[in-house]
């Protein structure tokens, strides 16, 4: 995980501050925000007034003329997201910026987008430190969408959500270990949707990661994707079932991602407008030390009124060897070793302003990690984490 640590007392009362600021602020236009899936009604003077919320997320259009051949539009892309948490291991608590990316978005042509963000942390020296998206489309049709360039390699159940869009605060720890959670790796890709339909065949590279493209001094991996959408026969808003499996090409020099020569998930998201679910049955062949792999996410979700959002997650990993399976984000801070068997229960509750362009996320979890070889991977215990999540 990249984030900055606010270690220092002012620095934390200082961004705390913030915080609330921010907070308040947003609550004060809470009154004027749109549902999230607003009932379908006849239009009226009121019903097309924009929200302050669509006035402000317009100055992110800098510019817009379908009537242009050469450039359409070029949009203000980026996200800020901070983070509180607490942990009841060694007094753990920590205020940080996880991610705060900025980049803007053009379509050339009529058919092809170019966009490139960086990623940035204000209190590290230097304040930049990688390019996220760096790419090229072409996309004449859905059926087709050709891209170059670094991009996301999108691949189980929260491997394939963004950041900007997850209904838990953080990613299940089943992406977490099996997931290539540099997530923006250079590759040719090519996906697209035909009728119920959706597919994605790529093509990246794997070795030795850099803050731009890589050295190209490794293996490379192939991730392909099939997906169907069951929502029209049984009237749903959403039913898609997918298979990832990614093949990779074993090198000592591959940064880019995890040592997994073979990974596979068959994940389903449901979702009814009311209520919903997400799961994944995921597992990998591991290389170099990285023991086989294998586990389960369950995500139910239920839509209290249409801002207030409820979710629970149950995760369970467990590795063939011993020390095969990686602790979560915060975890990570207090626990050095790794174990081979994972549990975890997730409690949250969701705010939604703007939809997932600006919302509050909390959520309690208890995480349990078995170490058959008792050499540090032991942990059992609770974690809260609340986070502002501000999308563009």
């Amino acid at each position: 995980m990249r984030s900055i640590r606010i270690r220092s007392r002012h620095d934390k009362q200082a961004y705390a501050a913030l915080f609330a600021l921010v907070l308040c602020g947003i609550i004060s236009f809470a009154g004027t925000v749109p549902p999230i899936e607003p009932q379908k009604a006849t239009p009226t003077a009121s019903t097309l007034a924009p929200s302050i919320y669509d006035r402000i997320w317009s100055y992110t259009d800098w510019y817009k003329n379908e009537d242009n051949p050469i450039i359409q539009n070029f949009q203000f892309t980026g996200r800020f997201q901070l983070d509180y948490a607490i942990l009841d291991h060694d007094d753990f608590d920590d205020l940080h910026i996880r991610r705060f990316r900025l980049g803007g978005k053009a379509t050339l042509f009529k058919n092809f987008t170019v966009h490139s963000e960086v990623d940035l942390q204000p209190e590290e020296d230097p304040v930049y430190q990688r390019l996220t998206d760096a790419y090229i489309a072409w996309k004449p049709g859905d059926a087709v969408e050709l891209t170059v360039g670094k991009r996301g390699a999108p691949f189980t159940m929260d491997g394939s959500t963004s950041s900007k869009e997850l209904l838990a605060i953080d990613r299940a720890n089943l992406a977490n270990n099996l997931w290539f959670s540099q997530e923006y790796i250079p590759g040719v890709t090519v996906a697209g949707r035909s009728g119920k339909w959706r597919y994605h065949l790529g093509v990246y590279t794997a070795g030795s990661a850099t803050p731009e493209f890589g050295r190209f001094d490794g293996g490379f991996f192939v991730l392909s994707t099939i997906g169907y959408d069951f929502a029209e026969s049984i009237e749903a808003k959403k039913a898609v079932l997918a298979f990832n499996y990614v093949y990779q090409e074993e090198d000592k020099n591959n940064t880019f991602t995890r040592p997994f020569g073979d990974v596979g998930s068959l994940n389903f998201s449901f979702d009814t407008g009311k209520w919903g679910f997400r799961t994944d049955l995921a597992g990998g062949l591991g290389y170099q030390g990285q023991s086989d792999l294998w586990g389960f996410m369950l995500m139910p979700y239920y839509n209290l009124t249409s801002k207030f959002q409820a979710v629970a997650r149950y995760t369970w990993l467990r590795s063939r060897d011993d020390n095969g399976v990686r602790f979560a984000s915060y975890e990570n801070e207090v626990v050095a070793g790794r174990g081979d068997e994972y549990q975890e229960i997730y409690l949250g509750l969701n705010y939604y302003f703007y939809g997932h362009k600006l919302k509050i996320q909390t959520g309690v979890q208890y995480a349990d990690m078995q170490d058959r070889a008792h050499d540090g991977g032991e942990y059992s215990g609770w974690a809260w984490t609340t986070g502002l999540r501000l999308g563009w």
